[in-house]
C-alpha cells in the first residue's frame, strides 16, 4: 500500500494554528488582556473564512463534499463496512465533527463581535449594532459556546487516541507530514494552484479587516 499525500499544506497549518489561537484566546481572557483577546479572535475569523472558502474550492480532501456523507454512509461505517484506506479525506464520523466545530467556532466568533463587558468599557467591533442588554447576552452566549467548543475538542482528541490506540491508524502524525496509505492513485484534479491560494488568503484577510472596523468604510 502506497503513501499518498492527503492534507495539503494549507489545512495542516490550520490545523495546528487553530488550536495555538484557541489557547492564547482563553488566556488572554483570564488574565484581562483584552486588547490581545481581539486580536486573536480575528486571527480566528481569519482562519474560520480560509477553512470556510477552502472547504469550497480548495483541495479535494478539504473540500465539505470530500467528507459530508449521508445517514446510510454514516450507518456502513459504523458498521465496520466502510474501508477506512480508501478515505481520500476525513471519515464518516470525523467529517461531521469538523462540521460541528466549525458552526461551534463561527458562533464564538460571531457573538465576540458584538460582545460588551460587564461595565460596558471594552466590547467587540459590531457591538454599536446592539444595545447594552443584548451585547451582555451574546457575551454570556460566547462564553458558554467556548465551553462546548471544549468539549468538542476533546471529543476530537479522544477520537484521535481511540484509533491510535485501538484501530492502529496513526492520525496525529497524517497532519503533521500529510501522508497516508493508500489503495489506489489519487484522482486527477486533487490538488489546486497557488494562485487560489492566494486568492483565498486575500480574500479571507479583507474580510477580517472590514469586519475588525466595525464595517465602517
Amino acid at each position: 500500500m502506497k503513501q499518498a499525500r492527503i492534507w495539503d499544506l494549507p489545512i495542516r497549518v490550520f490545523h495546528w494554528l487553530l488550536p495555538v489561537l484557541i489557547i492564547f484566546s482563553w488566556y488572554s481572557a483570564e488574565n484581562h488582556h483584552l486588547d490581545w483577546h481581539r486580536y486573536s479572535g480575528y486571527g480566528l475569523m481569519g482562519l474560520l473564512f480560509f477553512r470556510l472558502f477552502w472547504g469550497v474550492w480548495g483541495t479535494y480532501s478539504a473540500r465539505f463534499t470530500s467528507f459530508i456523507r449521508g445517514p446510510a454512509t454514516l450507518h456502513r461505517y459504523l458498521k465496520g463496512e466502510s474501508p477506512e484506506q480508501t478515505e481520500l479525506s476525513h471519515n464518516p464520523i470525523g467529517g461531521w465533527s469538523i462540521v460541528a466545530m466549525l458552526l461551534v467556532l463561527g458562533l464564538q466568533i460571531a457573538t465576540g463581535l458584538f460582545a460588551v463587558d460587564v461595565d460596558g468599557l471594552e466590547s467587540g467591533p459590531l457591538a454599536y449594532l446592539v444595545s447594552f442588554d443584548g451585547g451582555r447576552l451574546l457575551a454570556d452566549i460566547h462564553e458558554l459556546s467556548f465551553n462546548v467548543l471544549l468539549g468538542l475538542i476533546a471529543l476530537h482528541l479522544a477520537a484521535v487516541l481511540w484509533y491510535d490506540v485501538i484501530r492502529k491508524q496513526r492520525l496525529l502524525p497524517a497532519m503533521v507530514h500529510g501522508r497516508r496509505p493508500l489503495q489506489s492513485a489519487l484522482p486527477n484534479g486533487f490538488y489546486v494552484g497557488r494562485y487560489r491560494l492566494l486568492a483565498t488568503l486575500c480574500l479571507s484577510a479583507i474580510l477580517v479587516w472590514l469586519i475588525s472596523s466595525g464595517l465602517r468604510f
